[in-house]
């Protein structure tokens, strides 16, 4: 099959539709991700034994189980339970879970690898807990989180086919819907890789700059 420029050109708008969903979708889901993984890093170094067994038994789910089934779960087994949640908000939220778990486990590493004399500084300074994660422990994980969130985010623009099992509206839903309806595949899913490209590579390149930024 030739691939019609004009008919691409045709299908755009309704592409960028769905890219504009998927955009919005893997935004908020990164944003809860992060919040995610800095909690459950934080409640991982509390005192006791309850919050960090509860911690390690939330990352050991949702690590060891595939997004598309916590997806599911999420969206067709909570309504069983009378929690009904819309499509948009369920990949959100299945987004924001599931690589807060990994961002959790990144978080953990950049916390462990501030030296020692820096929480040995805040304490003979008597700065509070908060105050020394604040102002001391937090900003310096920054540097080398900065690499490992823009991998977590891009993975995250790759994951977003999986939403389409939910109904949610995002770009490979668009493309797939219009190769549907047409019976022409080669535009709507050739133009679905290059706006994937569109966003994974500056995206990349951003990171990438404020990675080298942290290192002047």
């Amino acid at each position: 099959m030739n691939f019609d420029f004009a008919f691409a050109w045709s299908i755009v708008p309704e592409l960028l539709q769905g890219l504009l969903v998927t955009v919005q979708v893997v935004l908020l889901g990164f944003l809860l991700a992060v919040l995610v993984g800095l909690l459950l890093a934080l409640a991982q170094r509390a005192l006791g034994k309850l919050l960090p067994r509860l911690c390690r038994a939330y990352l050991s789910f949702f690590r060891n189980t595939p997004l598309m089934v916590q997806l599911y779960v999420l969206f067709f087994a909570l309504p069983l339970a009378g929690l009904t949640l819309p499509a948009f908000s369920t990949g959100v939220i299945g987004l924001g879970l599931y690589y807060g778990a990994y961002i959790a486990e990144a978080f953990r590493g950049a916390i462990d690898g501030v030296p020692a004399g820096q929480w040995q500084a805040a304490r003979a300074l008597d700065f509070d807990p908060a105050t020394t994660w604040r102002r001391i422990i937090l900003p310096q994980t920054v540097k080398p989180m900065l690499p490992i969130l823009g991998n977590y985010l891009i993975g995250m623009f790759k994951e977003t086919p999986l939403l389409a099992v939910i109904t949610i509206p995002e770009l490979f839903q668009a493309a797939k819907q219009v190769a549907g309806m047409t019976y022409r595949y080669n535009e709507p899913y050739t133009l679905m890789a290059l706006m994937f490209l569109l966003i994974s590579v500056p995206t990349s390149l951003f990171f990438n700059y404020l990675e080298r930024r942290r290192h002047v």
